[in-house]
């Protein structure tokens, strides 16, 4: 393994994250739903303006208005289990499903989500369009996806006018691929794979820490399996994400997101990225503006009680939407 793949400075401690998760297990879970409707209650001490922005995002987040009955195919709370490869989802589900009678069933379908499942269902990542509603985001995964930068201490005009990108690239995602083919060598680019195994050996380059990446303005943020990983922490930063619109989205609402107002926009094809780049290049004061646009847009993730009280009200209308609780 690359040392640089040890660099914790910016990341979440996995450490304490997973000793948590597992110090909650050893607490039964009806200690915990006894506090479920004071932690709902909450709700009643927001001001108007806190108020009108969660009830945003929990509806935003479940988009469920008629009720529905779920088949024979749905598990009760109780019956998730932990698992390797997915333990991540399980105590993410556990944080707040600890909250609620354990044999509430739904459908939790953990991983890379992309299609909308047949019957309403928790996910981490869902595709953008009008017609998601079956798709239920949940704060999954956060460990790994939910990493701000700490402080960026590099100026803006310090940093490099060049765009940074390292990441993985695998044959079944050609829109990465592409990008490589035009961009790879190109002067106003520092790119590259850090693949362990071989898809173009030509492209594989050193991997970077986050600092090292802090150093240029703009930072590219290209979706993966799903969503683009590294763009949570990019819009915390003092450097510009740059990326096409969002196809998919999670916890942090990719779709709501404003092309040149919270990133910098570029078209599918890639084609006109030299034309941005040189813009906010010469106009600096705009570039500036994009970024703190998208710290202030980070924000609203920051505040661990409103986090908390999101996830149970998202959870909380699914039991409700499923017949399963009262209104």
């Amino acid at each position: 393994m690359e040392l640089k793949r040890l660099s914790y400075k910016h990341k979440n401690n996995k450490l304490i994250y997973y000793s948590k998760n597992y110090l909650r297990q050893l607490i039964p879970s009806k200690f915990y739903q006894s506090k479920l409707d004071a932690k709902l209650n909450l709700i009643n001490t927001l001001t108007p303006a806190e108020l009108e922005q969660i009830t945003y995002r929990v509806n935003y987040y479940n988009k469920l208005e008629s009720t529905f009955d779920l088949s024979s195919e749905s598990k009760a709370l109780e019956e998730l289990q932990l698992k390797k490869g997915k333990k991540e989802y399980f105590f993410d589900v556990y944080e707040y499903g600890r909250y609620f009678k354990q044999s509430l069933k739904g459908h939790f379908l953990f991983g890379d989500i992309t299609e909308i499942y047949k019957e309403p269902a928790f996910v981490k990542s869902r595709p953008v369009n009008d017609d998601n509603q079956n798709s239920i985001l949940l704060k999954w995964n956060k460990v790994r996806h939910f990493m701000f930068v700490k402080k960026d201490n590099v100026p803006f005009s310090k940093k490099k006018n060049i765009l940074v990108s390292r990441g993985q690239i695998f044959k079944s995602q050609p829109h990465r691929i592409k990008f490589l083919e035009l961009y790879f060598n190109h002067p106003m680019c520092d790119i590259g794979m850090v693949n362990t195994h071989k898809i173009i050996e030509k492209w594989k380059v050193n991997r970077m820490t986050i600092s090292e990446k802090l150093k240029y303005k703009f930072i590219l943020c290209l979706e993966g399996n799903d969503v683009a990983s590294n763009l949570k922490w990019v819009m915390s930063s003092g450097s510009l994400a740059v990326m096409p619109k969002a196809k998919f989205e999670t916890w942090f609402m990719e779709g709501t997101l404003i092309p040149d107002y919270h990133y910098v926009a570029i078209k599918e094809d890639y084609s006109d990225l030299e034309e941005k780049l040189q813009f906010y290049i010469d106009n600096p004061e705009k570039a500036q503006e994009i970024v703190k646009n998208a710290n202030n847009y980070v924000a609203q993730f920051k505040n661990k009680k409103t986090e908390d009280l999101i996830s149970l009200m998202v959870m909380n209308k699914y039991f409700i939407k499923t017949n399963q609780l009262k209104n």
